[in-house]
């Protein structure tokens, strides 16, 4: 369903920021180990890395979009808001991303909508991969 803004001012969204120490190791880990596009780059302090239309904006300490709030709060990784990936074969990926050494932060949790899990970048910042359920039989996606 197509939505129409009711401000003239916000056009889209542009991406999600996610604050990272290294971000040359970033980009290797969302290309390589999610598939993710590299856009464009600015090393050591920034870089932008989308899988179709999403788009994250890996901030470096360097960055523009990592400096400290004028209360003197420190922008860093981690936190519990995260992207959501949605995915097929969650079990066959799970096993991969575990070769690969990859951070889980807990074990598949599944519901009415599907079944999900959390990994982590190399910063920390929290990535979820979900795997809808199945249409019932009949029904229209």
């Amino acid at each position: 369903m197509a939505h129409t803004a009711t401000t003239p001012f916000v056009q889209g969204v542009h991406g999600v920021r996610y604050q990272v120490s290294d971000v040359a190791r970033s980009v290797a880990f969302y290309t390589r180990q999610l598939g993710f596009e590299l856009q464009h780059q600015q090393l050591p302090a920034f870089a932008n890395v989308s899988l179709g239309e999403v788009s994250i904006l890996l901030s470096g300490p360097g960055a523009s979009g990592s400096r400290p709030m004028p209360d003197g709060r420190r922008q860093e990784p981690g936190g519990w808001n995260r992207v959501v990936l949605r995915v097929h074969d969650l079990p066959g990926l799970i096993v991969a991303l575990k070769h690969a050494g990859v951070r889980f932060r807990n074990e598949v949790e599944t519901g009415p909508g599907g079944r999900q899990v959390q990994i982590e970048d190399p910063d920390g910042n929290p990535i979820e991969l979900f795997e809808p359920a199945p249409s019932p039989a009949g029904a229209r996606p």
